[in-house]
């Protein structure tokens, strides 16, 4: 008579991992109508709290409004703090959900709203709920994008040092420049009164931006910032060029066979190869 009660816990036990199993599936994957269902509610919840933060910015909308989008806001900041102590219930692995990517958006989107009892306009930064519209690739089994997504920040990660140079080259050029521009039109044009005014408007003028509300006066200055200008279209497509060539090795990489040679180690071959290109040895065809 004693083994039934434990027998009983044990079954009573049994039965919370399998509601935790379900919910989490239904939480975190779209296989079971179920998930589906609640991504696609999740994301009209997302969008609309979105949109209300759009309008609330819209002062007519924000005086005739104003309750009706604080109570919806507090509405929808509820629903998303239960849903991420629910998601941080059934994880299996809490720490590396909080610390991911979706984690750590899952919080910021519902933090403002606390924070702005305190801080009145940080509740603007409930805006990056946009982010989580990211998981519509996950609903229309569209993931593989993610692949491509991976291309792209992989080439900016690599161009970065390349990149980081160019900005120094510029920051240095532009830094020259305002301090010419300065010399030149400083006791003329009141548009150039310091060294840091002149500045600004060198990088205005060199990514061609042109603002207008600073403009040489001098024909030495006219001179100058014509040549600025004409140097800003080369400039300009540089970085862009580092980027697409370090996106075309990206590609080059994944379109390469990573198989390793038995004989030589070496991997990289051309798809579909019998032979390593680098001793000539036989490859294995798995």
């Amino acid at each position: 008579m004693e083994d039934k009660p434990s027998g009983t816990n044990r079954e009573g036990q049994a039965i919370e991992p399998k509601l935790r199993e379900r919910i989490w599936r239904i939480i975190f994957l779209s296989d079971t109508k179920a998930g589906q269902w609640f991504d696609i509610v999740l994301l009209v919840l997302i969008g609309s709290s979105v949109l209300v933060v759009m309008l609330d910015s819209v002062e007519a909308l924000k005086i005739r409004h104003q309750v009706l989008f604080s109570v919806l806001e507090w509405i929808f900041t509820l629903i998303f703090t239960v849903e991420y102590i629910i998601r941080m219930c059934v994880v299996r692995k809490k720490r590396n959900y909080a610390l991911s990517f979706f984690g750590i958006v899952d919080l910021l989107s519902i933090l403002p709203t606390y924070v702005a009892i305190f801080l009145p306009a940080s509740q603007y930064f409930m805006i990056i709920r946009i982010l989580r519209l990211l998981r519509m690739f996950r609903i229309l089994k569209m993931a593989h994008h993610f692949g491509q997504a991976n291309v792209l920040l992989n080439a900016l990660r690599a161009s970065s040092p390349k990149i980081s140079v160019f900005l120094f080259f510029i920051l240095t050029l532009v830094s020259i420049e305002g301090t010419l521009m300065y010399l030149i039109e400083g006791a003329y044009n009141p548009g150039f009164s310091s060294i840091p005014q002149a500045i600004y408007w060198a990088i205005v003028t060199v990514t061609t931006v042109g603002y207008g509300d600073v403009a040489p006066m001098t024909v030495a200055g006219k001179v100058l910032s014509s040549l600025i200008m004409l140097s800003g279209f080369s400039i300009i497509a540089v970085p862009a060029g580092i980027v697409t060539a370090e996106i075309g090795r990206e590609r080059e990489m994944l379109r390469m066979d990573h198989r390793k040679c038995k004989q030589c180690g070496w991997t990289g071959h051309d798809p579909g190869a019998n032979f390593c290109k680098h001793c000539g040895c036989a490859l294995s065809t798995h």
